[in-house]
C-alpha cells in the first residue's frame, strides 16, 4: 500500500546541510532559496509531513522551521492556502544599457510578411476533438520512443491523402515524418553528402534559410534562372557537378509561377539520365484559386523525386509536422540520418493529425481557408486597382502571397516608407541568390498573415506607401 505522503504535495529540492542542527540548516536553505529567487514569491511549499518524509527528518523539525520563518516574514501561512513564500521586495537591478546608436525597435503595427498563414484561424475546436479521439484510441506503444519513420497511423493516412489530393505515389513504408520542411531538408543534406554529392542546384529566388542549410551541409548551391514559365530546368544538363536540384514546382516561392509542364519533364529527364535527385518543396500545394490543381512533380517519377510537404501553411507552423515521400532506395538512409527513434516529432501530435485528416476535418479546413484566402487576394487586387493602378500584381493564381511590381530603383525606398507607416514588408531582392543577376524590383506580399481585425488597416498602410 502506498503511503499518502508519497503522492501528496509538490516536490522541493532543498539541502538543509551546512549549519549546526537540522532545523537551522533547513531554515538557512529556505531563506537562501527565497532570497535568490529560486523560490519565487507566492510559491506553495510542501506540507511539513511531505517535506519531512522527503528529507528523512522529523515532521516537528520542519513544522518548527516553517513557523519561525513565518515569524521572520520569509513565509506566510493561511488556513486552506498552505505555507507559501512571502511577497518580498526584489533587489533593484542595474538597467541594461542600450547603445544610443541602436534604439530598440518597436513591433510593426501591420505585417504583410510572406510565409505564414492567418494564425487566428487555426481550427482549435476541431483539433481538440481529434486530439481527444486520438488520445483515447492511442496504443500503449505510442508513449514510447517510437519508429524513426514516424507513427504508422499517420503515414498510412498521409499515403491516402497525398495520393488523392496531390497525385503523389506514396506507400506508408516510403514516408518519413519530420518536423517541417527545414528538418526534412536538413536530413536530405546529410544524406546527399554521405552519397558524395557536392552540388545541389537551386532556384535563383528562394529562402536563404534553405540554401543556408545546404551550404552548412557542405554542399555548393549553383542557381538556375527563373522566368515567366518557372525555373529553367533545361540548364541542369550544363551543371556537371549537380547531383540534386531543389524546386518549388507547384507555386514557386517567391515569384508565384507554377513550373511549366515542359520544364517539369525536363527536370525528370535530367534526373533519370544523370542519376540525380529532385527535392520537391510542395509549397502552397493546397491553395489554388484561378487554375486547375497542379499535381506533385513526384507523380512523374517516384524513384527520382523526394516529395516534401508540411501543415505549416494549411494549419500552423507551430505544429512542426511535415513529411517526406522518398524513393525506396532512400528510405533506409534517411531513417538512419534521423536516428534510431523518433526524437523530433510528438507521437500524440502525429496521431492527432492522422485523426484530423482521416475524419475529413483537414479537407474541410483547407476548403474553408482556400475561400478565405481567395477573398483576401481579391480584396488586395481590388484595393490596388483603385488606389495604386500603376502597380502590376502577379503570382496570385495560388498560394498565400502576391508579387507587386515596382518601378526600377524604388524597392528599397518603398520598404523604408512602409517601416515609417508601421508596416512590415519584404522586397523581392531579399530572396535573390547571391550569384543571380539583378532583376525586377517588387514587394512580396503575404496576404494570409494579418488577422481580420487588422486587414483593413494593413491594406490602407500598403496603399499609402506604393508609388
Amino acid at each position: 500500500m502506498t503511503d499518502p505522503w508519497a503522492t501528496f504535495g509538490a516536490d522541493l529540492h532543498i539541502d538543509p546541510s551546512g549549519a549546526t542542527g537540522l532545523r537551522a540548516g533547513l531554515m538557512d536553505a529556505l531563506r537562501e532559496a527565497a532570497r535568490t529567487g529560486r523560490l519565487a514569491p507566492g510559491t506553495r511549499l510542501p506540507s511539513s509531513r511531505t517535506l519531512a518524509a522527503d528529507l528523512g527528518i522529523a515532521r516537528n523539525t520542519v513544522a518548527d522551521a516553517y513557523a519561525e520563518l513565518v515569524a521572520e516574514g520569509w513565509l506566510t501561512a493561511r488556513q486552506g492556502s498552505g505555507t507559501r513564500v512571502a511577497q518580498r521586495a526584489e533587489p533593484r537591478r542595474a538597467a541594461a544599457r542600450t547603445p544610443r546608436s541602436r534604439p530598440p525597435r518597436s513591433r510593426p503595427a501591420y505585417s504583410l510578411m510572406p510565409g505564414s498563414p492567418d494564425l487566428a484561424t487555426f481550427p482549435r475546436a476541431e483539433w481538440l476533438k481529434a486530439a481527444r479521439r486520438a488520445l483515447t484510441a492511442a496504443p500503449n506503444d505510442a508513449f514510447g520512443y517510437g519508429d524513426a519513420r514516424g507513427r504508422v497511423e499517420l503515414r498510412t493516412v498521409l499515403a491516402g491523402y497525398l495520393s488523392r489530393a496531390r497525385g503523389v505515389y506514396a506507400d506508408p513504408e516510403t514516408i518519413v515524418i519530420c518536423s517541417g520542411f527545414v528538418h526534412g531538408l536538413t536530413l536530405m543534406g546529410k544524406v546527399l553528402r554521405q552519397r558524395r554529392v557536392r552540388e545541389v542546384a537551386v532556384e535563383s529566388y528562394g529562402l536563404d534559410v534553405h540554401t543556408g542549410l545546404l551550404t552548412e551541409a557542405g554542399l555548393r548551391i549553383p542557381c538556375l534562372p527563373l522566368d515567366e514559365l518557372g525555373c529553367r530546368t533545361g540548364e541542369l544538363h550544363g551543371m556537371r557537378g549537380a547531383g540534386a536540384v531543389l524546386l518549388t514546382p507547384a507555386h514557386q516561392f517567391p515569384t508565384g509561377v507554377p513550373l511549366h509542364p515542359d520544364r517539369r519533364a525536363a527536370a525528370v529527364d535530367w534526373a533519370r539520365s544523370t542519376g540525380g535527385l529532385i527535392l520537391e518543396d510542395d509549397y502552397d500545394g493546397e491553395f489554388r484559386y484561378d487554375r486547375q490543381p497542379v499535381g506533385a512533380l513526384q507523380g512523374l517519377d517516384p524513384e527520382r523525386v523526394v516529395h516534401l510537404g508540411t501543415v505549416s501553411k494549411s494549419l500552423a507552423p507551430g505544429l512542426r509536422l511535415g513529411w517526406m515521400v522518398l524513393p525506396q532506395a532512400l528510405v533506409g538512409e534517411v531513417t538512419a540520418a534521423k536516428g534510431l527513434s523518433d526524437w523530433a516529432t510528438s507521437a500524440l501530435d502525429q496521431l492527432t493529425l492522422a485523426e484530423f485528416i482521416d475524419s475529413g476535418a483537414y479537407d474541410r479546413h483547407v476548403r474553408s481557408m482556400r475561400l478565405r484566402y481567395r477573398n483576401r487576394r481579391d480584396q488586395l487586387v481590388a484595393a490596388l486597382a483603385e488606389r495604386a493602378p500603376a502597380i502590376r500584381v502577379s503570382g496570385i493564381a495560388a498560394g498565400l502571397h502576391a508579387v507587386l511590381e515596382l518601378p526600377e530603383g524604388s524597392e528599397a525606398e518603398v520598404i523604408r516608407s512602409a517601416a515609417w507607416q508601421g508596416l512590415a514588408v519584404q522586397g523581392l531582392s531579399f530572396f535573390r541568390h547571391p550569384d543571380a543577376e539583378a532583376g525586377r524590383e517588387a514587394l512580396v506580399i503575404g496576404y494570409g498573415t494579418p488577422t481580420d481585425s487588422a486587414w483593413a488597416g494593413t491594406l490602407d498602410a500598403l496603399c499609402r506607401v506604393l508609388p
